[in-house]
């Protein structure tokens, strides 16, 4: 294909890039030019995507076969760019979430569950739920019949800025006895970032179009299997202490919140971890093992380092309190 990321310097965008150029596609990229070199083969295109006339400029008169946005703020400039290109491209993928189903979610959620407001033009980034879905109904808007909406639940693998895994990682690497939120045998649900970005690209040549919860199968792991699965990549030296969530909030320790395991009052919430991802299996969404996704993370942490936290979440160096966490781990010691 002739595709245009919208964006591609960051975790699902340079994911999408790397698949796209293995793949064998023409790759254009449109951003700022500020986070990273272009990879090799990328036809860099240069323009704040805030600013409607400088995407214009950039994109010139250029037709695309397909374009995948990942733009996860104001949803006005998904729909600037969605007009742009509307009538010069066949397929407009958007990088969505299931963030955009109304609160609390059902267990067993499918694409059909409730969704909050959403309004193409607004400017307003502070409401990421109402935001995605105002970019969802831009991208419609411009590309009736022609636009994807990936819902993702939580996405792990290389180039994760969200802080999950690396913070993880980086704690099970000091060794020694370290906290994890209780039960071992809770469910969780995710997907490879790399398998996202295939089943986009794929999805994109066939020109699949519509809404699709875009997240691994329900109960095919735990997070038992996720920490000792990173213990055995790792090789780290590290006594994982199982301590109930009723007494982490006691201590003021908000541990499972990071996997969606909790909120912030305690409670367990319901469908986070259990959405039904048939349409997406049906359409071809493959999963590839826990063992590669989080080894793989590893290599890329050791590589690159962690990466900058994102402005419109707090640090992962504020999420722990080491010094609770030492007060509980002796408790729990005695």
């Amino acid at each position: 294909m002739k595709l245009l990321v919208l964006g591609g310097t960051h975790h699902v965008g340079r994911a999408i890039v790397e698949a796209a150029l293995e793949r064998g596609d023409e790759v254009s990229t449109l951003n700022r030019g500020l986070s990273r070199d272009p990879a090799p083969g990328v036809r860099a295109l240069i323009a704040d995507r805030t600013d409607p006339e400088a995407v214009r400029r950039a994109l010139g008169g250029q037709e695309w076969d397909a374009v995948i946005d990942t733009w996860a703020w104001a949803p006005k400039v998904v729909r600037d760019s969605a007009r742009l290109l509307s009538g010069r491209a066949g397929h407009y993928g958007y990088v969505s979430s299931r963030g955009v189903h109304r609160w609390p979610w059902p267990a067993g959620a499918d694409e059909h569950a409730p969704l909050v407001d959403g309004d193409p033009g607004s400017t307003d980034d502070v409401d990421y739920a109402a935001a995605k879905r105002g970019g969802e109904l831009a991208a419609l808007e411009s590309f009736p019949g022609a636009a994807l909406l990936a819902r993702a639940g939580m996405i792990l693998g290389p180039y994760e800025d969200v802080g999950r895994i690396p913070w993880w990682l980086r704690r099970l690497e000091k060794g020694g006895r370290v906290l994890a939120p209780a039960p071992a045998q809770t469910p969780l649900q995710y997907l490879d970032v790399r398998d996202l970005a295939a089943w986009i690209l794929r999805s994109a040549e066939r020109g699949l179009s519509g809404a699709f919860t875009t997240t691994g199968p329900p109960g095919a792991i735990t997070l038992g299997d996720l920490l000792t699965t990173a213990l055995e990549v790792t090789g780290f030296d590290t006594e994982l202490v199982w301590a109930p969530p009723e007494l982490l909030l006691r201590h003021g320790l908000p541990l499972g919140m990071e996997l969606g395991l909790r909120l912030p009052d305690g409670s367990a919430p319901s469908g986070m971890h259990d959405a039904d991802v048939s349409a997406a299996l049906a359409e071809g969404l493959t999963t590839r093992p826990l063992r590669e996704t989080l080894a793989d993370t590893w290599a890329w942490l050791l590589t690159e380092g962690a990466p900058v936290p994102r402005a419109d979440a707090p640090s992962p160096d504020t999420w722990l309190d080491t010094a609770a966490e030492q007060r509980l781990l002796d408790q729990l010691s005695r």
